[in-house]
């Protein structure tokens, strides 16, 4: 064993011993059942002028001592700052005093005394009562900052947040960004709904969902991958404008814009066309920036950003046309296509087609370049099985993608209600599943029904949330921006 490792152990063993001797004390910390703080540490700060010579009670985490003699300083850290502590043993007493050898970094107190000033010019609080509430039996991290460490920091949060406290601010701004979303669309008569989780069907995206088994009807059922259909049924029942803001869960790979959980947003609403959910879209994020940031232009990793409504539209084609020189304007057969796939290097699969083919050059030749918000337009009916055609040409669909910093933040359609249309399209997406693409959409049936019941026009949209917080808060990967990113168990 290291001699690190050694060292830890013993400092591990101290604070336990401490522990026993506060409980040989009666001082046991853990039978403390609660503490009326009257002040949090900034607001201390922030009204010195007014409180200066008060009375206040404050907690927090130690996170720092010093001593002098009869003489101490601490540093308590609360959920908004920290504030130092002024300990003097004729003032708290001989033996509290020499109990405060008891005490270590990382423990929370409570501390009742008067606001002053120091010497040094340090507003603090002069203890008259300190309460050990809880004794922490672990060792913080002196220094939580480098590649070494970012594991671990995804792995311990808690620890994450005590010793970064930017860390916390990223989590509140994602609170404030969420809070401005749900506003945004509250404030324009939307209804904010829930629907299933766990479902029979997987489907309202192209995804590979997880599987569990519901033991007392001894089926298989899926974590949602989305939660179009369920909206899109509620349209048909009458609603005019519905929401749903949630976890979704995807069985694929992880990066820094993956996450097997995530969270989403769905929106729709009758009588509208995908133009509409493109406006929408545009003045949403940019309202929510403003609401979170204060500006519609951010900078993004060093790349300056503009949110400000309106963004460029442009239709997928065209992209390809302009980033690869490939005009698919010219091109009219599946077997073409699959050529010009070929010379670049684009896999080839079962049942590939000339809308396959599009979506997937665009995908490889054409997202990098679109860093400014743009919306892509004209989509390939083989990839869009919910959503309208285009009139002027059946082969494309009335659907848009918006990409910032080459990402897709949102995805949009006028949706499909003709349920004869619907029909086929899911027949068409079963046998690409049976060609082997897991990924393809189940039939639904009890859909189906619901639009032969009859779903209105209706505009749809979803928006990714935590890539939206990514780059709201300009965090280099989405495991920055949830609390607890899903990661492999460590060997025992």
């Amino acid at each position: 064993m290291a001699d690190s490792d050694l060292n830890l152990n013993e400092m591990l063993r101290i604070r336990r011993e401490k522990l026993k001797e506060l409980i040989e004390k009666g001082k046991n910390p853990y039978l403390v059942e609660k503490f009326d703080y009257t002040h949090h540490s900034t607001t201390i700060k922030e009204n010195f002028d007014e409180l200066e010579g008060q009375e206040v009670a404050v907690a927090g985490r130690i996170m720092s001592r010093r001593g002098h003699g009869k003489v101490s300083f601490m540093d308590i850290q609360d959920s908004k700052g920290r504030i130092q502590i002024f300990i003097k043993q004729d003032i708290l007493g001989e033996e509290e005093y020499k109990d405060l050898n008891l005490l270590d970094i990382g423990d929370i107190i409570g501390v009742k005394g008067e606001v002053f000033r120091t010497k040094a010019g340090e507003i603090s609080v002069r203890a008259k009562e300190i309460l050990l509430m809880t004794k922490s039996l672990q060792i913080l991290p002196e220094k939580w900052h480098g590649l070494k460490d970012q594991d671990l920091r995804y792995r311990q949060r808690y620890v994450d947040l005590i010793v970064n406290p930017e860390v916390k601010e990223t989590f509140l701004l994602r609170t404030k960004i969420i809070k401005a979303v749900r506003e945004y669309l509250d404030d324009r008569g939307f209804i904010e709904v829930e629907t299933p989780i766990l479902s029979t069907i997987a489907g309202g995206a192209n995804a590979r969902p997880f599987i569990t088994h519901h033991n007392a009807l001894d089926i298989d059922m899926y974590l949602r991958i989305a939660n179009e259909l369920y909206l899109k049924r509620l349209i048909v029942g009458g609603f005019e404008k519905v929401y749903e803001m949630g976890r979704m869960f995807r069985n694929e790979g992880m990066s820094p814009k993956h996450n097997p959980e995530f969270t989403s947003i769905e929106l729709y609403q009758a009588y509208v066309d995908y133009e509409e959910m493109m406006r929408l879209t545009e003045n949403l994020i940019a309202y929510v920036a403003e609401k979170a940031l204060g500006t519609t232009v951010i900078n993004y990793q060093g790349t300056e950003i503009d949110l400000t409504p309106p963004w460029r539209r442009l239709d997928m084609v065209d992209a390809i046309k302009e980033y690869t020189g490939i005009d698919f304007n010219e091109i009219n057969t599946d077997e073409e296509a699959i050529a010009i796939a070929k010379e670049k290097g684009i896999e080839i699969s079962p049942g590939m087609k000339r809308g396959h083919v599009i979506a997937e050059i665009f995908e490889e030749f054409c997202e990098e370049h679109l860093v400014q918000p743009t919306f892509i337009i004209g989509h390939p009916v083989e990839v869009s099985p919910l959503a309208k055609r285009n009139p002027d040409d059946p082969r494309k669909t009335n659907r848009f993608e918006a990409f910032i910093n080459t990402w897709e933040i949102a995805n949009a359609f006028s949706e499909l209600n003709d349920p004869i249309d619907q029909r086929e399209r899911f027949e068409e997406q079963v046998r690409q599943k049976e060609l082997g693409d897991d990924e393809a959409h189940p039939m639904d049936t009890d859909f189906i029904n619901a639009i032969e019941v009859g779903l209105p026009p209706t505009g749809g949209l979803g928006i990714g949330i935590d890539r939206l917080v990514i780059l709201l808060t300009n965090q280099p990967s989405i495991r920055d921006v949830i609390l607890f990113p899903t990661m492999k168990p460590l060997d025992d």
